[in-house]
């Protein structure tokens, strides 16, 4: 694996603006699971630019749901530097499957993805989340991070300074 500090950077995510009111919380792809991360293991997945963020929410709809775009700072360390992709030599040759289909994978074949296996590998090994290319932004830079595995000298805030993010459920009722 590739290990790198992130210190300094903005990311982004549109939230269901039913749940802005944990926009650090990652519970959803626990509850539900994703690309580098099985049920079970909250993650947060950002991109680093506006445009991946809108285009990994909107996902292959040709409609834009409505949603609540949140910016985040970050100081992360260590994460997996997946940018490059696979090189044989360089990564284990599971990581040729990151970018497997793991919906197809878990929903229909019924089958462990093997994407969730690395995410169990990455934090096993101490790192805090993955860099990954997006497959829907042909230049965008994606950011799975492991919220349980960061310490306190790690930084994940999002920027709200005029408090704008509802504070609990209640606004939705």
């Amino acid at each position: 694996m590739i290990l790198t500090a992130i210190s300094g950077i903005t990311a982004y995510r549109m939230h269901p603006p039913k749940w802005a009111v944990a926009p650090t919380s990652g519970a959803g792809a626990g509850k539900h699971g994703g690309r580098a991360n099985r049920i079970g293991l909250s993650a947060l997945y950002l991109a680093l630019d506006v445009d991946t963020a809108v285009r990994e929410y909107q996902q292959v709809s040709p409609l834009m749901p409505p949603g609540t775009l949140v910016s985040y700072q970050l100081g992360i360390d260590p994460v997996v530097d997946f940018t490059g992709g696979y090189q044989g030599g360089k990564w284990a040759a599971l990581w040729e499957d990151f970018y497997c289909d793991w919906r197809g994978c878990w929903f229909n074949q019924r089958i462990e993805p093997p994407s969730w296996i690395l995410g169990d590998e990455v934090v096993a090994a101490g790192a805090k989340g993955i860099l990954f290319r997006s497959h829907l932004s042909p230049q965008g830079v994606n950011l799975v991070l492991y919220v349980d595995e960061l310490g306190s000298a790690d930084r994940l805030e999002a920027y709200d300074p005029q408090h704008a993010l509802p504070r609990n459920q209640s606004s939705w009722t």
